[in-house]
This record gives C-alpha cells, sequence and structure tokens, in this order.
C-alpha cells in the first residue's frame, strides 16, 4: 500500500468496475517508500491502536463506548460534472450517504465519538443538519483534478458528535 501511494498519481487509491487498482505511476523520480525513520516511528504510534479497513456497517459490530472512529467517505460531488464517487468498483450513491449517516446517529446514541470529513455542500449540511452533530468548515488543499486550474483549496466539511477546539456549529 505505501509503494501504490508513493508511485501512484498525486497518491490516489481507485479500483475499477472490476475491482481492480487502476491508477496510473506517477512521474515522481525518486519516491521515497521506504522511509525508515518514518516507518518505525508511525508503527510505535500504533502499537495499541486497531486499525480497519471494511465496510463502514462493520463498525457497529466493534465499536464500543468511548472509542473513537473517523470516516472519510468518498465526498458528495460538488457540481453535477464533478461527481467521481467510485473508489470502489460499486460506487457511493446518495442512499449509502444516508445509510452512512444513520451509521454515525447509531454509534452517536452508543457513546462513541465521531469524526467526519466530507465536502461543504447543501447536501451534506442537510443530511447533518441534526442530532447533535458539530459542523466545522475548514479549507482543505486538493492536489486532484483532471484540470490543473481546480487544484487548490476547496470548502470541505468536519462533522463530529463532540465539540473541538474550533467550536463549529452545533446543530440540535
Amino acid at each position: 500500500m505505501i509503494y501504490l501511494n508513493k508511485t501512484g498519481y498525486n497518491g490516489l487509491y481507485r479500483v475499477s468496475k472490476q475491482g481492480k487498482f487502476n491508477v496510473p505511476f506517477s512521474r515522481y523520480k525518486n519516491p521515497d517508500y521506504c522511509d525508515g525513520v518514518n516507518l518505525r516511528a508511525v508503527s510505535q504510534a500504533l502499537q495499541n491502536v486497531a486499525l480497519s479497513s471494511t465496510s463502514f456497517e462493520k463498525v457497529l459490530d466493534i465499536a464500543m463506548p468511548g472509542d473513537f472512529v473517523y470516516f472519510d467517505p468518498p465526498y458528495v460531488p460538488l457540481s453535477k460534472t464533478a461527481n467521481f464517487t467510485a473508489y470502489q468498483a460499486n460506487g457511493f450513491t446518495e442512499n449509502d450517504q444516508i445509510k452512512f449517516r444513520d451509521v454515525r446517529i447509531e454509534l452517536t446514541l452508543r457513546g462513541v465519538k465521531v469524526m467526519l470529513s466530507n465536502s461543504a455542500t447543501e447536501k451534506v449540511r442537510s443530511l447533518y443538519s441534526f442530532h447533535d452533530f458539530v459542523l466545522n468548515e475548514v479549507q482543505a488543499s486538493r492536489a486532484i483534478n483532471r484540470n490543473g486550474q481546480g487544484r487548490g483549496k476547496l470548502a470541505e466539511l468536519i462533522v463530529t458528535n463532540f465539540l473541538t477546539e474550533r467550536g463549529g456549529n452545533h446543530v440540535s
């Protein structure tokens, strides 16, 4: 995974409809995919951490009160032409966004701290405009866009079920 991240175009991970990795190699001259100092530091930091890459619904089977869960779903498209949602073979539909929100509600009711990021669209705001969600708008750098002019800072929402240092708009 580290090799693919460090040598693939802009660090992107994406699969085809057949479920096969399909990101082209980038033009990095000397990608640092074996940074021993960093790998050892990350290994040390993750000694007592459980990481899981699975369907978002599966977290309901394992998350316990007091756990912290971060989700980074496929973002709701910013426009009709910016509609890439297929990091996986079946894509991520509007219904998946609703199911995802409902999983987040269930985790909140169970006492699990949850954070997610998504695009700063009205659709996302309406999905999380209730149930004590806290919305923080941030500016995030984007390096991936088929049009180089479209790269740069974009508004994103960080949604939590707890207050952060930035405060945010607490929605009840």
